[in-house]
């Protein structure tokens, strides 16, 4: 179930191997994101594209939309 999480929490997931994605288009990823994060734009997240991840692994989701 998703919930929201603080930055603390997510730097010691992501130390423990959990996965970071930014669900920015490319070009704002591109711009500036998490280091080792990585990029699946919610427009075009799949099935297919979601296959990258790491299924034995958790993932940590975040967008950081300043409009």
């Amino acid at each position: 179930m998703p919930r929201e999480i603080q930055r603390d929490v997510v730097q010691r997931l992501v130390a423990a191997g959990a996965q970071l994605v930014d669900v920015l288009p490319r070009a704002e990823y591109d711009a500036e994101h998490i280091a080792g994060a990585i990029n699946i734009p919610l427009k075009e997240l799949t099935r297919e594209t979601a296959a990258r991840l790491d299924p034995g692994r958790p993932v940590i989701v975040y967008c950081h939309d300043t409009q």
